[in-house]
């Protein structure tokens, strides 16, 4: 095999590395979601370690605050933290209702806007743009918009 050929496979292959490195380094932290109807919570980065807590709500939000190869440490929103496969996760954006009583979910981003329902505290839905203090939010088909302030899961991580 001659020179060229031998640097290209050598430069293909450092590339392949370098991109999966970099999958695996993702800069932290970064918001991810439940992707599965069941995740389990882990003490440490391994399958070995102890369950700490199992998740059954699909779509809720994390904060991913440190990779470990396949394992991310995550927070949920009452500040619990673990460890969490990332076959577990998704990049797609949720976002979590938090507060005291209903939050109006309201046709556009204004508080004087189309009352479209009332959303409880802990209901999980599909997190959209966020601009001047209101976000998209959508829950079972039911879309709308939110006060920023009532979701957890917004903003910078």
């Amino acid at each position: 095999m001659n020179l060229s050929i031998r640097l290209s496979i050598a430069a293909i292959a450092l590339a392949a590395l370098a991109g999966s490195a970099g999958a695996q380094t993702a800069d932290t932290p970064y918001w991810a979601a439940i992707k599965t109807d069941e995740a389990f919570l882990r003490v440490g980065p391994s399958n070995t370690y102890p369950i700490d807590w199992v998740y059954s709500r699909k779509g809720l939000p994390v904060r991913v605050v440190r990779v470990n190869q396949g394992w991310r440490l995550v927070e949920d929103p009452e500040g619990v933290r673990g460890w969490m496969s990332a076959s577990l996760l998704t990049r797609t954006r949720g976002a979590i209702v938090v507060g005291e009583g209903l939050a109006p979910l309201r046709a556009q981003g204004a508080a004087d806007a189309r009352l479209r329902w009332n959303v409880e505290p802990g209901v999980v839905g599909h997190l959209g743009d966020c601009t001047a203090g209101w976000c998209e939010f959508e829950v079972a088909g039911h879309a709308g918009f939110l006060e920023q302030a009532r979701l957890w899961g917004t903003g910078e991580p």
